[in-house]
């Protein structure tokens, strides 16, 4: 992702690894090492030794539409550089991994992703990364899933800077839907989205707040929520142990939840 050597790929390739290497289209061979993990998005850093490299970019994932051409790339079943196209599915999926972890904002994509994939690119037309190649459900044919670019860039950032990412916790499963127009004005909401809850974990702060399965999270902390990725951005470390508002809408009612996040071990 940096000329200077920073390679994303997924939590599960690297995990437990005692040796990293990365290979280049060349043959080129160099010696990688781990920077930060961060099992709960399924993403890793690690760093190459070398400079001058090339480099791609991040598009922006909140732009993403369904519908739109989608590229992977990978290396499945060892098949190196193999290119497989397709559609971007549906947006703001929720998926549990291997690890147990429940990763939200994700991409479902119709691109043939197959084991060796994972920890690849999805780009859009224009080569830019809009999603972290993850998994695919098996034995279903054209349900893949990518963790989203701009989820994939913020962790990025703190991996490199910390060396993990500290986060708040819900304990919450959601999805981005659309709000109905008559509802943003009948309210007067600022964002044309939220996050629909799909599951509430028992005992979690979420479930202690009063939060119920279909019910729609507009607002954080006084601050409008348009989709998962806003969320995640506003639970912070610092959030752990605060008194926060929360605004959601029940039967078209808006009302307002005092939660408490934790922080996630």
């Amino acid at each position: 992702m940096t000329p200077d050597g920073y390679v994303l790929t997924n939590s599960h390739v690297v995990s437990g690894a005692k040796r990293i290497a990365a290979i280049f289209q060349d043959g080129t061979r160099l010696p990688a090492h781990v920077v930060g993990d961060d099992p709960p998005t399924d993403i890793a850093l690690v760093r190459i030794d070398g400079g001058h490299l090339p480099a791609l970019q991040f598009a922006d994932s909140s732009r993403l539409r369904v519908g739109q051409l989608a590229v992977a790339v990978g290396n499945p079943y060892g098949f190196d550089c193999t290119v497989t196209a397709g559609v971007v599915s549906a947006l703001g999926r929720s998926l549990r991994t291997k690890t147990g972890h429940l990763v939200d904002d994700v991409i479902q994509t119709d691109a043939a992703l197959n084991p060796g994939n994972s920890g690849g690119p999805l780009v859009d037309t224009q080569g830019r990364v809009i999603g972290v190649n993850t998994a695919m459900i098996m034995p279903a044919q054209g349900i893949c899933f990518a963790i989203a670019a701009n989820t994939a860039a913020f962790v990025m950032t703190k991996l490199i800077h910390e060396g993990k990412v500290r986060r708040s916790y819900l304990g919450v499963a959601g999805q981005n839907v659309p709000l109905h127009r008559r509802v943003v004005r009948y309210h007067g909401l600022t964002n044309e989205s939220g996050v629909f809850v799909v599951n509430v974990e028992p005992n979690s702060p979420a479930a202690q707040a009063g939060l119920h399965e279909g019910d729609l999270i507009v607002a954080f902390g006084e601050k409008p929520v348009a989709g998962i990725d806003d969320l995640h951005r506003l639970l912070t470390e610092e959030q752990a142990g605060l008194d926060v508002a929360m605004t959601i809408i029940r039967d078209l009612k808006v009302q307002t939840l005092r939660v408490a996040p934790t922080l996630r071990q």
